[in-house]
């Protein structure tokens, strides 16, 4: 029953957002400690194709809930972007590696405003569940 409880809230979906900015985190911090170590190449963990499985997840969990704002699920202009932004990941330094301290910083801010968010929203729900089970207002 109270797995239930949870499974109805947001809390499955805050929690892996939660393991995949920690996990991300390590590798950028990974890319950050090597960055002045010759040849070295930057790794990082795609949130296009987590975000990608997580709503397929959401997808097959709720058929039935449409979209709240459907003209922003097209996804046209973010394509676009996503082009831009690739084109930047070839670029090779001097010493022949593709680390841009500034963009590794940069992901790493994201990264933990991410985690951040999603650990906000956990709590709020916690404290939401808790209110209900105590039945206090």
């Amino acid at each position: 029953m109270i797995s239930n409880l949870f499974d109805a809230t947001t809390l499955p979906v805050l929690q892996e957002v939660v393991g995949f900015a920690q996990a991300r985190h390590n590798v950028l911090a990974g890319n950050l400690a090597n960055y002045g170590t010759p040849g070295y190449h930057v790794r990082d963990l795609s949130t296009e194709n987590f975000q990608q499985r997580l709503k397929e997840a959401l997808e097959a969990r709720d058929r039935s809930r449409t979209s709240l704002s459907p003209g922003l699920a097209s996804g046209e202009v973010d394509s676009k972007m996503r082009r831009v932004r690739e084109s930047f990941q070839d670029i090779l330094y001097h010493d022949n590696t593709n680390v841009s301290l500034e963009h590794q910083v940069n992901e790493v801010n994201k990264n933990q405003l991410l985690h951040s968010l999603a650990i906000q929203v956990m709590t709020s729900q916690v404290r939401l569940l808790q209110t209900a089970v105590s039945e206090r207002v």
